[in-house]
């Protein structure tokens, strides 16, 4: 095999590998989501605190991946194919905002006072709720431009 074909194949494998972790992070966010979404925001104590802290943290877990791994690696040119670099271009900005809303949901949430912040809760994730629906609809569209041989 000559070493340009291994080079290529290496960066597919990288390319499935970064994808593959993505979207476990992603199923992850959700079903913890989907837990934290059906506990009764109106309960305090622990369980509920452990639930949305654990949350949390696989939120920013995934929101950070995908900048920091994903869409950085585009930003700093490591992305040759001219399809992918424009469909993340597109839809960065919008991806941007989705990040900012996870990011102001867990530093909203994310500590120790939540019990007077729960009343709210049944609100701030219908919001966040949305954006990461969108968020996701934009990453799929990124990743099946990554795919696409």
């Amino acid at each position: 095999m000559s070493n340009q074909t291994e080079v290529k194949t290496e960066r597919r494998v990288g390319t499935q590998e970064m994808i593959n972790k993505l979207l476990t992070e992603r199923q992850e966010m959700l079903v913890l989501f989907c837990q934290v979404a059906s506990l009764d925001p109106y309960t305090r104590g622990n369980p509920v605190k452990a639930k949305l802290q654990e949350f949390c943290q696989v939120l920013v877990d995934y929101v950070a991946f995908g900048h920091f791994e994903v869409y950085e690696r585009i930003a700093q040119g490591k992305e040759r194919r001219g399809r992918v670099v424009q469909v993340a271009n597109k839809i960065y900005p919008k991806l941007a905002e989705a990040t900012e809303v996870a990011v102001a949901f867990n530093d909203k949430y994310d500590t120790s006072e939540t019990d007077s912040l729960l009343e709210n809760l049944p609100k701030d994730l219908s919001a966040l709720g949305e954006e990461l629906a969108a968020r996701i609809e934009l990453e799929d569209r990124l990743v099946g431009a990554m795919l696409a041989r």
